[in-house]
C-alpha cells in the first residue's frame, strides 16, 4: 500500500542562503527533516525542474521547489483483531485507554498481540504512519491514555508538540512509604550498566523530569498524582525507586509487597495479589494537531487500583493510632 505525495512552493527571500533539507522543512512542516533529507537523497527533490541530491545545497529567493515522492508501507507487522478501547477518534487521531498486559510494539518475545497489530487491523491505511502513528509509549502492564497519529503530517505535529513538552501526561500511582509532600524528581535515566533490560538515574543518562504530588496518604503507603516533562522509557518507575517509593507490584524495580505491621487480611491479599506496577496514565491534553483545538482526557482508574486503594483505606480506618 502507498500513497503518491506531490508538493510545490517557491524558496522567499528570508530563506536565500539556507540549506535545502532546513529550507523545505520550513516550506513544508507536515513532514519530519529527516523524511524530507531522505526524499532529497533520493531523487525526489527538484529545484527549478532539476533534480537536487545534496541537502546542503544552498537555496536562492524565487527558485521553484517540487516534491514527488512515495510514501511506502513501514510496518512489517500483521494486522489482528484485537480489542481498543477507543476514548476518541477522527481522520487524524486515536486516544485509546490501554489496558494491562498489551505491549505496544512488537519485539523480542512479543511478535504479534501487540497494540501495533492491534491498529493496523482497526485502521489499515495507518500501515503508511512511521510506527503505526504510535506517538509515545506505555510499558506493557501501565494501563492508560495514549494518543495515536492516523497520518504522517499528525504524526509530525504530535512528536514535535511531544518533544515542545507541550503535550501533558498525568498519571495516578501508588507507591510504597508515606510521602508528605510533592516534590520534582530531576535526575537523567539512562540504560543500567549490568542490567540491559532496566533503566537507572545515572549522570551519563538523558535529562529527565517527572512532577508528582500526594494525593491519599495511608499507614505505610501514598497515592500519588503524577505529571511528566519528559518521557523516558520507565520514567516513573525509575524516579519514585530512586527516592525510595518503589510503586506497588513493579515487577522490575519493586521486589516484594511491604505491607505495615498487622495489616488487615485484605490489604495482605490485595498486595500479594498485585502483579503489576500501579501506574495508570490518568489524564492526556493536547493541541489536536490539524484544528489546534485543546482537547483533553480522562481515563476513569482500572478496578485492580480501585480495589488496592480500597483495601488500603480500610486497613488505615482499622489503625487510627497509627495515621
Amino acid at each position: 500500500m502507498t500513497q503518491e505525495i506531490n508538493l510545490k512552493s517557491e524558496i522567499t527571500a528570508t530563506q536565500t542562503g539556507q540549506r535545502l533539507d532546513q529550507t523545505l522543512a520550513e516550506l513544508f512542516p507536515d513532514y519530519s527533516r529527516t523524511r524530507i533529507k531522505e526524499w532529497i537523497q533520493a531523487g525526489a527533490v527538484y529545484v527549478d525542474g532539476m533534480v537536487q541530491t545534496k541537502p546542503r545545497e544552498k537555496v536562492l529567493e524565487g527558485q521553484e521547489i517540487e516534491i514527488e515522492a512515495t510514501l511506502k508501507e513501514e510496518i512489517k507487522a500483521e494486522a489482528q483483531a484485537i480489542d481498543l478501547d477507543i476514548v476518541y477518534e477522527d481522520d487524524h487521531i486515536i486516544v485509546i485507554n490501554k489496558q494491562a498486559g498489551l505491549v505496544v510494539h512488537p519485539g523480542a518475545g512479543n511478535s504479534d498481540g501487540t497494540l501495533m497489530n492491534a491498529l493496523l487491523h482497526h485502521c489499515p491505511e495507518i500501515e503508511l504512519v512511521p510506527r503505526a502513528g504510535i506517538v509515545h509509549r506505555l510499558d506493557k502492564d501501565t494501563t492508560g491514555l495514549m494518543v495515536v497519529a492516523k497520518t504522517v503530517e499528525a504524526q509530525t505535529h504530535l512528536v514535535a508538540a511531544l518533544q515542545a513538552r507541550e503535550i501533558t501526561r498525568e498519571y495516578e500511582a501508588i507507591v510504597s512509604g508515606t510521602m508528605t509532600a510533592g516534590g520534582i524528581v530531576d535526575e537523567p535515566i539512562a540504560r543500567h550498566p549490568t542490567k540491559r533490560t532496566h533503566m537507572a538515574v545515572h549522570h551519563s543518562g538523558r535529562p529527565s523530569v517527572t512532577h508528582y504530588r500526594v494525593a491519599e496518604k495511608f499507614r505505610a503507603h501514598t497515592r500519588l498524582r503524577l505529571r511528566l516533562e519528559t518521557g523516558r522509557t520507565h520514567q516513573i518507575r525509575v524516579h519514585m525507586a530512586h527516592i525510595g517509593h518503589i510503586l506497588v507490584g513493579d515487577p522490575v524495580y519493586g521486589g516484594r509487597p511491604r505491607p505495615p505491621k498487622k495489616a488487615t487480611p485484605e490489604l495482605m491479599e490485595a498486595l500479594n495479589g498485585f502483579k503489576r506496577q500501579a501506574l495508570h496514565a490518568v489524564r492526556l491534553e493536547l493541541a489536536h494537531p490539524f484544528t489546534c483545538e485543546i482537547m483533553s482526557w480522562q481515563a476513569p482508574i482500572p478496578e485492580d487500583m480501585v480495589a488496592l486503594t480500597r483495601a488500603l483505606r480500610e486497613d488505615t480506618k482499622a489503625h487510627p493510632a497509627e495515621y
